[in-house]
């Protein structure tokens, strides 16, 4: 008679048989997920990747009948850089210089002020608060677009068009970063630890900054991340505003370059079509790093919201 190296053990192989049977349906129920997930990398990373391609390519390879989505022959990368930052005296690198300082200003501007009304929203109570809320909310509600033309008769009345203060100051209002910092504050900083600060003799201005600012970090980080992006995004504000190019962010300058390249064809004997589409690719690098970098706040902060 024989034993068995589980008979001597006293195992029994039907936990390990019920254990693959349930984790097969889980197995199997992920593959609808992750090509739905694999179509929308593919969807999003289809569009960058053409302008990887075909920023390399001069106005010939553009227009020579070649695959759009792979290299030409002859990679141009560092010519047509010379070409973006060389063309009509430099004028690109400005147009980035402004965007970054419209997006910076803008941004942190945006933020600062979100983050003190949201926190005062939700830790203070005031007379009109409510009221004042539902406006902020219905505020979220209002296209930024439509409020262009208004705001453009409002600066013509006091001199403001054509000027920086122009662009900056209506990215100062984010009414959704006040919405998401008043969530926010309303979790995140317990009553409890700024009763405690108050009782150790802090003032409120102390209070906010010791105690409730490191709490918030993650939602500060979102914010101005938003409002970044969304100052250097903005197209069509600068464009209603400004009328020098040397003011133009790099979104308007890029803008103007296509209508001269679609209505003029080459421009002083030059295709600007090349230029464009490297340019384009160049002013999509700085919110890239912005990602990344900022990205680990983010995941601090959602690790925070897990541990509630």
């Amino acid at each position: 008679m024989t034993v068995t190296p589980m008979e001597l053990t006293g195992t029994s192989p039907t936990p390990r048989r019920r254990i693959e049977r349930r984790s097969t349906p889980r197995t199997r129920g992920r593959i609808p997920m992750n090509l739905v997930l694999a179509l929308l990398m593919i969807y999003f990373l289809v569009p960058f990747w053409w302008l990887i391609v075909n920023s390399s390519k001069s106005a010939a390879g553009l227009f020579g009948g070649g695959s759009s989505l792979w290299f030409a022959d002859d990679v141009n990368y560092l010519s047509n850089l010379t070409d973006l930052f060389t063309y009509s005296g430099g004028i690109y690198a400005r147009w980035l210089a402004n965007s970054a300082m419209y997006a910076i200003v803008g941004g942190v501007g945006a933020t600062v002020l979100a983050v003190l009304a949201g926190y005062g929203f939700a830790k203070y109570r005031f007379a009109g608060r409510r009221v004042a809320f539902a406006i902020l909310l219905g505020a979220v509600m209002v296209p930024t677009t439509a409020l262009v033309i208004p705001t453009f008769v409002l600066f013509a009345q006091i001199g403001w068009t054509n000027t920086a203060w122009a662009v900056i100051f209506p990215s100062l209002l984010n009414p959704f970063g006040v919405y998401l910092m008043n969530v926010y504050a309303r979790d995140a900083v317990p009553d409890e630890l700024l009763d405690a600060a108050r009782v150790d003799g802090a003032g409120d201005f102390r209070t906010f900054l010791q105690v409730a600012l490191p709490l918030m970090r993650p939602a500060i980080v979102t914010v101005l991340l938003l409002s970044v992006v969304a100052s250097w995004n903005n197209y069509f504000l600068p464009l209603v505003m400004l009328s020098d190019n040397r003011l133009f962010p790099v979104t308007v300058g890029i803008g103007l370059w296509q209508s001269t390249a679609s209505t003029y064809g080459a421009a002083g004997g030059q295709s600007l079509w090349s230029i464009i589409i490297l340019g384009a690719l160049v002013s999509v690098i700085p919110l890239i790093i912005a990602f990344l970098g900022l990205q680990k706040y983010w995941q601090g902060g959602l690790s925070i919201g897990s541990l509630k």
